[in-house]
């Protein structure tokens, strides 16, 4: 099965959107404000988005739901920016099966998480990635994020595996610039390293990376592409400078788990409806006024 991308031409880079999946009142997937999500990334010049991810509440998704949220952001990119499906699961065949739905319905390339909960070695965390990778017929990007699934890939697991001629790239949210460098010391020039922490993502791309998977991009898009931007072009004083006037926006977004900040963010600025789904609740009702005035101050709503 030949891959349909170049490994010399990087497809993920730049300010991609971990996009939030809008619910109804009701529980449903809210497909009007999908679209509208979807528009709203293409008009403010997002690099990519990331539908099914963490953020996007990926554990709560049904099977069908996954692909008719996956199947809508897809036609209504239409090829613009590239599209990564979030398929991993703590089963290798789950996240097989996945992985080539998404590829059927168009996705560019998956973004595939560490089995969470089960704890695998290095050497299981490599052979259930080839495996994803071998039935894989796009683009596959790793996503390390220990806090969250409680197993750490070591840089040299992601190197091993970067010599699949379908793992192209990392989603790496271990903190700290030493594991960026050794990502990028280890895979070399052609493997993409992904940030996947707003407010480190500067430090990241000074240290190699190229660019970052994004909760902030969800409310304020525009702004994190130009600081990509000027952090590829190398143009650390105009990333440093948005860079400082963003980081209120990273920090009012952690001050519960995510998506629940960033959710009640863009239903502040009439994006979408409030809705989660449980275990998740809607923001404390006492940290509701901070997110408020943040979103006023970024001049993202009215006072």
């Amino acid at each position: 099965m030949a891959p349909k991308f170049m490994l010399s031409n990087p497809m993920f880079k730049g300010s991609i959107v971990a996009l939030v999946t809008p619910f109804t009142a009701h529980g449903e997937i809210d497909c009007v404000a999908l679209d509208r999500l979807v528009e709203f990334h293409l008009e403010n010049n997002s690099d990519g988005l990331v539908v099914a991810g963490t953020t996007g509440e990926s554990a709560t998704l049904e099977g069908e739901e996954f692909s008719s949220v996956l199947r809508r952001v897809v036609r209504r990119a239409g090829g613009t920016i590239p599209v990564l499906a979030g398929t991993g699961s703590a089963s290798t065949r789950a996240a097989i099966e996945k992985t080539r739905c998404a590829a059927d319905l168009g996705a560019d390339g998956v973004l595939v998480v560490t089995p969470y909960y089960n704890k695998p070695t290095q050497s299981g965390l490599h052979a259930h990635f080839n495996a994803v990778a071998d039935a894989s017929d796009v683009p596959v990007v790793l996503y390390n994020v220990p806090s969250r699934t409680a197993v750490d890939m070591l840089p040299a697991t992601a190197a091993k595996l970067s010599m699949h001629e379908r793992i192209t790239g990392i989603k790496e949210a271990a903190p700290g610039a030493q594991r960026m460098m050794e990502l990028r010391d280890l895979c070399g020039p052609d493997f993409q390293v992904l940030s996947g922490d707003d407010l480190t993502c500067l430090d990241s791309m000074r240290h190699g990376a190229d660019g970052v998977v994004s909760v902030a991009a969800n409310v304020i898009p525009g702004r994190m592409h130009e600081l990509c931007a000027a952090a590829a072009q190398h143009d650390w004083a105009v990333a440093e400078q948005l860079n400082l006037q963003l980081k209120p926006v990273f920090d009012v977004l952690m001050i519960e788990t995510n998506p629940i900040p960033v959710k009640w963010a863009l239903f502040e600025m009439g994006l979408i409806d409030a809705g989660l789904r449980l275990p998740l609740t809607p923001l404390d009702e006492t940290l509701r006024e901070p997110v408020r005035r943040c979103l006023v101050e970024q001049g993202l709503i009215d006072g």
